[in-house]
């Protein structure tokens, strides 16, 4: 939106004191958020009644009424339909631009933060999860053609890029809607051989079963040394019973079969997964089970959050689980994944390793840099000519959400 708005000659501001249009972009996940989204809108609203407001992303497509409530005369702007902002921006009326399709021809420039590009790859999915709102937002999948991401790789490393983020709703579902069903491994292929260059990818959220579905081709792609031995993969729970509630289509064991292929592969890579506690239905032995898997596959990564209700889902109709009962159960996850990370990040300390520079870190005059497998290591010292720079590091501490190092020579 930025993009298309700077083109046609409109001057972004710091301040919504300073605007004539204010655009707040949305997004619908979780009830927490939306209701953080609502008292913003709620804000604006009170502050500058006169001011054109437009309310883009998913909360925008999903739910328009609640929008309206919020902010009457707000127009709404689906995230389908980000590239023609344009037209609520200089129109002299509100306007309500929901049922549009991805325009797959259109695709700006990939937005940089830092060294760091951000490039999407599709959006939407083929599953329909009990729980998932961002179904209703995204659609099924919509895919990029393989040329248009290997330019927008290329001009992003032009533009300095040291690390190129893949995203997507699902990335393992990548080509499924193209002709010839091109694969994430061959998207992953055509950039690697056709943009040169000291730079990293990393691959965002795959479903298991489309991962499953083209695991050998993936892990092959993967041994090139500019893709980070990432692979975030939610299980979101450890019983088949809860699985099968929430509309997943894998099992738990089949879930353990890749994982158990992925570290066969790369026994040192960073698998990061999903889990909900306490989704409608769930009871106390599938919590256990839960706990259980985590505790057997140790994954060096868990985003944990408690099923939040979300409507125009088929959770939202089930029996819920009290909050009390799913705070209980994601303070017991949250030990055990704080005691399991810090491990495995603890067992980093005292090792000599190579790590590529990124950024500055979130601690002021600190640098950030990636090991292979994507771990985080902040360093002393920080210097924009150390971007996109290899440097053998020294890790001599550890948290379990990072690690810390010093310079190797």
């Amino acid at each position: 939106m930025d993009h298309v708005l700077q083109n046609r000659g409109h001057k972004r501001v710091e301040s919504p004191d300073s605007a004539d249009v204010i655009i707040v972009n949305t997004c619908a996940v979780r009830l927490d958020t939306e209701q953080k989204i609502a008292e913003r809108l709620r804000d604006i609203r009170s502050k500058y009644p006169r001011k054109k407001l437009v309310v883009a992303g998913c909360l925008a497509k999903a739910r328009p009424g609640l929008i309206r409530r919020i902010a009457p005369g707000a127009s709404l702007l689906a995230p389908q339909a980000a590239h023609l902002v344009y037209k609520p921006v200089e129109g002299e009326r509100p306007v309500a631009l929901l049922r549009v399709e991805r325009n797959t021809s259109y695709y700006p420039p990939a937005p940089m933060a830092g060294r760091v590009a951000t490039v999407m790859i599709q959006e939407g999915c083929r599953n329909k999860c009990s729980y998932c709102i961002t179904k209703v937002s995204r659609g099924d999948p919509r895919s990029y053609p393989i040329r248009a991401v290997v330019e927008q790789v290329l001009n992003a490393v032009k533009r300095g890029a040291v690390e190129v983020r893949l995203t997507g709703t699902d990335t393992a579902a990548y080509g499924v809607d193209l002709p010839g069903r091109p694969s994430l491994a061959d998207l992953l292929r055509a950039i690697l051989d056709k943009v040169p260059g000291e730079y990293r990818i990393r691959v965002g959220m795959m479903t298991p079963e489309e991962a499953m579905r083209i695991a050998d081709d993936l892990l092959d792609a993967y041994r090139d040394s500019r893709v980070y031995k990432f692979f975030h993969v939610p299980v979101q729970s450890g019983s088949d019973r809860v699985l099968r509630l929430m509309g997943r289509r894998y099992t738990v064991e089949e879930f353990r079969l890749l994982h158990r292929r992925i570290k066969s592969a790369y026994p040192d890579s960073l698998f990061a997964t999903d889990i909900i506690v306490g989704h409608p239905g769930e009871g106390e032995e599938d919590f256990d089970e839960t706990y259980r898997l985590v505790e057997e596959l140790r994954f060096e990564r868990v985003h944990l959050a408690q099923y939040s209700l979300r409507p125009h889902t088929r959770a939202a109709s089930m029996r819920q689980v009290p909050d009390r009962i799913k705070k209980t159960r994601s303070k017991a996850l949250t030990r055990l994944i704080e005691k399991i990370g810090g491990e495995i990040y603890g067992s980093y300390v005292g090792r000599t390793m190579t790590a590529l520079v990124v950024g500055e870190a979130y601690r002021g005059g600190s640098a950030l840099a990636r090991l292979d497998n994507y771990f985080p290591v902040v360093l002393p010292g920080w210097s924009p000519e150390s971007l996109g720079k290899k440097v053998r590091v020294r890790i001599t501490g550890a948290s379990f959400f990072d690690l810390r190092g010093e310079p190797a020579g």
